[in-house]
């Protein structure tokens, strides 16, 4: 029922390729990012979780 009303629109064939346009460069930015972020900062903000419950424990 939905795929019927999808067939109607004209130039939906667009849509998945500027989604997929959208997609690779924002993919590309964040692994871009990741990768040349600092391990010192990695390793602070994996631990934030935990010294925020031990720091609430002492409390």
């Amino acid at each position: 029922m939905f795929s019927q009303y999808l067939q109607q629109i004209e130039g939906i064939a667009t849509y998945p390729l500027i989604s997929l346009f959208i997609f690779i460069p924002f993919f590309i930015i964040v692994l871009f990012i990741a990768i040349r972020m600092k391990k010192e900062y990695t390793d602070h903000m994996s631990r934030l979780p935990l010294d925020e419950i031990q720091n609430s424990e002492r409390i």
